[in-house]
């Protein structure tokens, strides 16, 4: 488990801002400042599914390379604080996660939650939210939005059978897309909104892409796929042509307002 005395909650990546493609991977780090120690949790903890997102970061590393494109990746443990949760959401920072208690989460005082969120939370908001209207402004359209996700093989004790899953809400443009272009390998099972649902107000593709009408799509591979460097090397290279292709079309750089399963914009 990595810990830190001077902090970063995020790292900004460069690339051609022109290009209107913008990467994000909110749960690529797992590390803690150092006042937070684990959180009261063996190190152990730290390297499991709940502490961030296993191969995202190589992923989502060598994807910006491949592409050229920015990126903005969270440093900072979900288990510290989820970046992919609204403010209000009872799971923001939680304190039991799957079978694991979190000593450090509680109890929770209103004065270290909100410590938390303008520490950690916020500032990596604030990052997306500056990379995406200078990729904006630099391409003059409107900003195509990959969000790079991993998901655990078994979670309370059931088998995930896909290898990859597409998150949406409403606006399909780019996961019809996405999904077309992986079913052409016929090995692969195919998530449409699976393992989770891509409709949840306040996550960081509603706060960022659903409610500006930004084309986007969050993408989850399962982990055991991508937990060592080359396999995580392979499936970037996988999803780079695929990426391209949809990133160079009009339609994904238009504007469009679709709305929200959640009833709320």
């Amino acid at each position: 488990m990595t810990r830190s005395t001077v902090f970063a909650p995020f790292e900004t990546i460069a690339g051609d801002r022109k290009q209107g493609l913008v990467l994000i991977a909110d749960h690529a780090g797992r590390a803690l400042p150092d006042e937070y120690g684990t959180l009261g949790l063996p190190d152990t903890e730290f390297e499991r599914h709940i502490a961030y997102d296993i191969g995202v970061e190589t992923v989502t590393r060598t994807l910006a390379s491949l592409l050229d494109a920015p990126a903005v990746l969270a440093n900072f443990s979900r288990l510290l604080i989820d970046p992919n949760r609204g403010e209000d959401d009872p799971t923001l920072i939680r304190q039991l996660y799957d079978g694991t208690v979190v000593p450090g989460n509680y109890p929770m005082s209103a004065e270290e939650r909100e410590r938390r969120l303008t520490g950690f939370y916020r500032p990596y908001h604030d990052a997306v939210a500056t990379l995406i209207a200078s990729v904006g402004e630099t391409s003059g359209k409107a900003p195509f939005i990959l969000s790079i996700h991993s998901f655990t093989p078994v979670m309370q004790g059931r088998k995930r059978p896909w290898h990859v899953g597409i998150l949406w809400d409403r606006d399909d443009r780019a996961p019809s897309l996405l999904m077309e272009a992986l079913a052409a390998d016929p090995t692969l099972t195919i998530g449409d909104n699976e393992p989770y649902d891509g409709a949840l107000r306040g996550d960081t593709m509603f706060r960022h892409a659903i409610v500006n009408g930004f084309a986007h799509a969050l993408i989850e591979i399962r982990q055991d796929l991508i937990a060592d460097h080359e396999n995580a090397l392979g499936w970037a290279k996988r999803l780079a042509p695929l990426v391209d292709v949809i990133n160079r079309r009009t339609d994904i750089h238009e504007g469009r307002q679709f709305g929200s399963r959640t009833g709320a914009l």
